[in-house]
């Protein structure tokens, strides 16, 4: 007997929207903290640290994320590790993000005019205070746009999330559908749901833009 779509539902699947939000916040925190990594191997100054990291990039972009998603499953289960679904999601999402956004921030470092490294360098600072004081600063500027657009981005490809078994917004849908049979205004819902989600994004992402020319960075003339 197939029951009828109500609010009952609509509250399962704005819980299944919150698990949506925690995936996509783990996993912009882990790409974060390693796509920082990835993004100052790529302008290093030593050549194997950049191949390595030119390595990473290409394996990871390469690969499709349904398929990170099964080999951080599947390959944890292989070992013998017993991890929640939600942990094998989050690392594959986590590798996932850390490679397009060391991506985006390192050329928006390498956008900075040249003569600023130059010019810093002139003054005696190091690489890593040349970073910190003068190119950082100005990168910010140049990567914000893209970064926030690939947040936006990664709500939606957590989707994907629900083939290794995480219920999410998608798969919670999936299931509703399924014990009411009204796919319509399941999905319909469900589409509400996540353009709330990605315009909220959306309008913290205009509001970030609008601040960041605020920061002041350290220009070499």
């Amino acid at each position: 007997m197939f029951q009828t779509f109500s609010l009952r539902h609509v509250e399962y699947l704005a819980q299944a929207g919150t698990w949506t939000l925690v995936l996509s916040a783990i996993a912009l925190a882990g790409g974060s903290m390693l796509g920082s990594g990835v993004a100052l191997a790529r302008i290093s100054p030593l050549r194997p640290v950049r191949a390595l990291a030119q390595v990473y990039l290409f394996v990871i972009q390469g690969t499709p994320l349904l398929v990170l998603l099964f080999i951080a499953y599947f390959g944890m289960a292989f070992a013998g590790l017993d991890v929640p679904s939600l942990v094998a999601a989050a690392i594959a999402f986590a590798l996932y993000a850390a490679a397009f956004l060391g991506d985006i921030w390192r050329g928006a470092m390498q956008a900075v005019g040249r003569g600023q490294w130059e010019g810093a360098a002139a003054l005696g600072l190091g690489w890593w205070r040349t970073l910190g004081l003068v190119v950082v600063p100005q990168a910010i500027r140049i990567a914000v746009p893209p970064t926030l657009g690939f947040c936006v981005q990664l709500v939606k490809n957590t989707a994907l999330a629900s083939v290794i078994g995480f219920v999410e917004l998608t798969r919670a849908g999936q299931i509703v559908s399924n014990s009411t049979f009204q796919p319509l205004k399941v999905f319909l819902t469900v589409g509400a749901m996540y353009f709330v989600i990605c315009f909220t994004l959306s309008f913290v992402t205009r509001q970030l833009e609008a601040r960041v020319p605020h920061i002041q960075p350290i220009p070499i003339q």
